[in-house]
């Protein structure tokens, strides 16, 4: 018999084979994918929906290296892997290697265990209420809709699989402006199920969402610092503006993002999070790595990232000089690292521990997302969006033209540095306007940029 495992019980579920099976496993204590999907407890949907919040972190931080590394925000050194280093900056891709088949097993193993919860949901005979089922819904497609985004930012226009509910029998590849439809659709039907979905979860939200918690307006009940759904649907939409921005359906995203949680004098960091901690079965942050890392495991910040940044740019304190002391002359020196013929000067560090929580989604990116939408009909309120990110970032206004196309590239460099090292977003961004050009000259001869990981080879296509 199969076996869901969970964060509860062993940390997370273990990835995926492409064809998206759950492995067989050994913990006889955890539900069974059977008793899931066949009748769902109310144990069982507190238990399995920790294991698909905790697995929604597996391969994050090679996801997120590899968008990283193609859209030159940072090299990534391991002398034991030199692929980073190889394939990554020469586009000679490998369709059967850890950067391609891992995020991809990863992300939908998270999709299976959110099927088999909705299938249980169905069969359930716990006595769910109304309003516990659409906030269950709502919640198992908003996180399955961004699980299947997060695929799409990877394979781009070899498309995906949104139908994989059968295991035996899986759908057919959709391209990528269908599988964003079928994104956005899935994230329009949670959205009418939150709105109906009570004041309660019937399970534990973690602690990453407590920033959007009271962004709806509506008190929380039965105690503040319980994010409900109301609350969750602020997310949920705030998601769907993202999709319909790489869609270039502007006017719905102004829409959205007024019912998201959004806001223009708030935190730019209030936001949803994934969260880390040293504790049990849980696991630490997979993106942090200590200052003057060595070739063995090091982000190395792009030096363009340094070289192009306006004077006094606050966010450049993401990133920290490399420098040690001279032992023999007691003097503090530059400690540069150098791997496969790159230099840097610079480390990655914008998270500063390895229990800091990584961002899903957050205010700065909202606001962003603003800017852009209105970077064609209202650059007025385009300008006032940058500025709200300029300010912050200790920059004076912006005084440049206000062209469609010089309002793209002040918001792409904004996004740029406001966004960097969080989760690709600059190779995305290049990519859906067609400006990955922007990357040149590249780093050394042979180096190439590309615009899409390959479909895993063992992902049968037919």
């Amino acid at each position: 018999m199969k076996i869901l495992k969970n964060i509860l019980i062993v940390g997370f579920v273990a990835l995926i084979a492409v064809s998206c099976e759950i492995e067989d496993a050994t913990n006889l204590n955890g539900p069974t994918t059977d008793s899931v999907s066949e009748d769902l407890s109310r144990a069982e949907l507190r238990q399995t929906m920790a294991g698909v919040l905790a697995d929604m972190r597996v391969q994050l931080a090679t996801q997120t290296d590899g968008q990283a590394v193609a859209g030159r925000e940072y090299w990534r050194f391991q002398s034991s892997d030199p692929r980073w280093t190889a394939d990554l900056l020469t586009g000679t891709l490998d369709d059967n290697t850890f950067y391609t088949t891992n995020p991809y097993a990863a992300r939908y193993a998270t999709v299976k265990d959110i099927n088999l919860i909705l299938e249980g949901l169905e069969n359930s005979t716990a006595g769910f209420s109304a309003e516990e089922i659409a906030a269950t819904r709502g919640f198992a497609n908003t996180i399955k809709a961004h699980e299947l985004l997060m695929v799409l930012n990877q394979q781009f226009q070899n498309g995906i699989r949104v139908d994989v509910n059968d295991p035996d029998n899986l759908g057919p590849f959709v391209s990528y402006e269908e599988g964003l439809t079928a994104v956005f659709e899935m994230l329009t039907t949670a959205s009418a199920d939150l709105a109906n979905a009570g004041s309660e979860f019937p399970f534990v939200i973690p602690s990453g969402f407590d920033g959007i918690e009271g962004a709806s307006g509506v008190p929380d009940i039965p105690e503040d610092a319980i994010v409900s759904p109301a609350d969750f649907l602020t997310f949920t939409n705030a998601l769907m503006a993202r999709v319909e921005a790489y869609r270039g359906n502007y006017a719905s995203v102004i829409t959205l993002l007024s019912n998201s949680f959004m806001d223009m004098s708030g935190d730019l960091r209030t936001g949803a999070y994934f969260t880390f901690s040293l504790t049990g079965a849980d696991i630490a942050n997979p993106l942090f790595f200590a200052l003057n890392s060595t070739v063995a495991n090091a982000r190395i910040a792009h030096p363009s990232f340094i070289v192009d940044a306006e004077a006094n740019d606050n966010r450049l304190s993401k990133v920290v000089f490399r420098e040690v002391l001279n032992d023999a002359t007691g003097m503090v020196e530059a400690n540069p690292l150098t791997s496969d013929n790159l230099t840097g000067t610079h480390d990655v560090f914008i998270y500063d521990s390895n229990v800091a929580s990584v961002p899903i989604l957050r205010n700065e990116e909202l606001i962003l997302l603003l800017a852009e939408a209105n970077h064609i009909t209202n650059p007025t309120a385009a300008v006032a969006a940058i500025d709200i990110i300029r300010t912050a970032a200790g920059l004076p206004a912006y005084s440049g033209g206000t062209t469609p196309a010089d309002l793209v590239t002040e918001i792409l460099n904004q996004r740029r540095y406001s966004l960097y090292a969080e989760g690709g977003h600059r190779w995305i961004d290049l990519r859906r306007f067609d400006r990955l050009s922007d990357l040149e000259p590249l780093d050394r001869g042979g180096d190439a940029t590309f615009d899409r990981f390959p479909t895993p080879a063992n992902e049968n296509r037919n």
